[in-house]
């Protein structure tokens, strides 16, 4: 069975919502047999490098979003993120582009490490204010995961992995992805946003059924108890 997740680095429901999957999933019988993909989306392609400003001046400013009312938005995901044991600071975080952090994931996934790529941005990015845009950040994640200097510097003097990101965001736009966090299974079933783990659960239940339908073996019934009792030789 495979998942797609449709997710921005800059995003906090999306680390959130990884955190709820994460839960669904470890407690799913059948978790060995589920591969799990990252794929690029981003809420503000239009984000320049950098911006000077906090968090809260980019959502209000940018996106025309009352200071008050962005500053409510930061508790309510705060107190959310809590939940999940994650430790939100937004008046450290770093506003920043996230397109060359999205090829940085897949780098790490052409090395095997994409899940620890997208953990370690999302909690570097909203839990320690790291610059998700800066080069010698980028480059430092990189050897972190085990990737090369060599390669992590094809990040910043080529396109690499650029065509990758932008067919995610196509394909995204395909399947009619308007927010994320996004998480599609088996391009059968979709789920939008950062649902309980209940919610998960249950579509990880739904699809894997779908996928593996029970089959019966023979034609003639056998006997058997039920509801109303057991059957009985006559």
């Amino acid at each position: 069975m495979r998942i797609e997740i449709w997710s921005d680095v800059a995003c906090p429901w999306c680390y959130i919502g990884k955190r709820r999957f994460e839960a669904a999933l470890a407690a799913f019988p059948h978790k060995e047999a589920v591969d799990v993909k990252w794929r690029s989306y981003q809420l503000d392609p239009t984000l320049p490098e950098h911006y000077d400003g906090t968090e809260l001046d980019y959502l209000s400013s940018r996106k025309g979003i009352p200071r008050q009312q962005v500053s409510q938005m930061f508790d309510h995901v705060t107190q959310q993120a809590k939940g999940e044991g994650l430790d939100y600071r937004f008046d450290s975080v770093v506003v920043a582009n996230s397109f060359t952090a999205h090829r940085l994931i897949h780098l790490a996934a052409a090395h095997g490490k994409q899940d620890e790529a997208k953990e370690r941005l999302l909690s570097d990015h909203f839990e320690h204010g790291r610059d998700i845009g800066n080069r010698g950040y980028l480059t430092s994640l990189a050897l972190d995961l085990g990737i090369s200097a060599d390669d992590a510097d094809e990040l910043f003097t080529t396109d690499k992995y650029a065509d990758d990101v932008r067919l995610d965001f196509e394909e995204g736009r395909a399947l009619g992805i308007s927010g994320v966090p996004f998480f599609v299974i088996d391009r059968k079933f979709g789920l939008s946003g950062a649902q309980p783990v209940e919610t998960f659960t249950a579509a990880l239940t739904q699809a894997w059924q779908d996928a593996n339908p029970l089959v019966l073996v023979n034609s003639t019934d056998g006997e058997a108890c039920g509801p109303d009792g057991c059957s009985v030789q006559v």
